[in-house]
């Protein structure tokens, strides 16, 4: 059940074993209320609804708790109820997609129902993440260029500890885990740690975010393959060499740092002068902003429209085809412009 309501100071019941019950109780907690729980029906007795609102009863027999339900009845006490959380000690790796919540999948917005904590990263959609995992402990982990507040060590060491605790834990991640998430890194330590892991994959923003600014990554009869590298650290000649001599559309991501280095490298490879490139800032958001130049200008077209992190780079021919311009007419390349 997602909970809206405001419950500051009121009595709610809750009916239900101690693990199946765990969210309901740290939910309805988490809206203010009093919580009163009550793990076995035994245990229930009508003087427990007292000054209560409100009753929920967390069990998987619909007909369960009859001298709850009776009681409720009785005494005009408004009765819900919801299934029995799954049972903790387990993590799941969630990729967020791009950053808006409309590209969360199914699977990651039923994981975060589910979930007792969650470890988020500060390119995951997290803005709404209190009705998204209603009741979860919510724990920023987000790195941000130069300044990693957790280690991607201690984030591995406060996943497992939480899961050996019996929690639920997801592991929220921007885009897709296994994408330059370190979404690997993170699955290995659980698995070497004897505790279950599983993934569900997100939407990555190699493909989402050139998009969202009108760029196919792929065309027919202009670019049928497409490569995804991570700028993170400058590539070296033999990459540059490769991404050159391959043809197609080149993604890179986390590549405002080494831009010039990139650039620079492919020229030296071969690659035209003339290579149309786009630089994507902030996709998704209110404030997404395409820089579009060439190979040779791209670096002072981005210094001029003070690119920053993050963005996305996309080099190739397909970068023509923004807006739909399918024409092949590159007007005011070197200028910044909005999308």
């Amino acid at each position: 059940m997602q909970l809206t309501a405001d419950l500051t100071g009121r009595h709610v019941l809750v009916a239900g074993a101690h693990d199946e019950a765990r969210r309901a109780v740290r939910r309805f907690a988490g809206a203010g209320a009093i919580v009163r729980p009550v793990s076995s029906p035994e245990h229930f007795t009508p003087e427990l609804l007292d000054g209560a609102v409100l009753a929920a009863v967390v069990s998987a027999d619909d007909g369960g708790w009859p001298a709850l339900a009776h009681a409720c009845g009785e005494r005009g006490v408004l009765l819900v109820r919801e299934v029995p959380a799954l049972p903790g000690g387990c993590v799941t790796l969630v990729g967020g997609g791009p950053g808006t919540e409309d590209l969360l999948t199914v699977g990651a917005l039923h994981a975060l129902r589910e979930a007792d904590v969650v470890f988020f990263d500060r390119l995951a959609p997290h803005a709404d993440l209190p009705r998204l995992a209603p009741g979860a402990e919510l724990v920023d982990v987000g790195k941000q260029p130069g300044h990693h507040k957790v280690t991607q060590r201690d984030i591995e060491r406060l996943m497992i500890e939480s899961a050996k605790a019996g929690n639920n834990v997801v592991r929220l991640k921007g885009g897709d885990p296994y994408v330059f998430g370190r979404g690997g890194e993170e699955a290995a330590a659980c698995a070497d740690a004897g505790v279950p892991v599983s993934v569900i994959s997100g939407v990555t923003s190699a493909i989402s975010v050139p998009a969202a600014a009108g760029i196919p990554v792929t065309h027919r009869g202009i670019s049928h393959m497409f490569t995804v590298v991570s700028g993170h650290q400058p590539l070296t000649d033999a990459e540059h060499e490769h991404l050159a001599g391959l043809g197609g559309t080149v993604v890179v991501l986390m590549g405002v740092g080494t831009l010039p280095q990139l650039t620079a490298g492919l020229r030296r490879a071969g690659m035209r002068p003339d290579m149309p490139v786009a630089v994507v800032e902030r996709g998704f958001s209110d404030s997404q902003r395409t820089t579009v130049s060439t190979l040779t200008g791209i670096v002072t077209a981005a210094g001029a429209a003070r690119v920053k992190s993050p963005a996305i780079l996309v080099i190739g021919e397909v970068v023509r085809l923004a807006d739909g311009n399918e024409a092949g007419q590159l007007a005011g390349l070197a200028e910044s412009v909005g999308a």
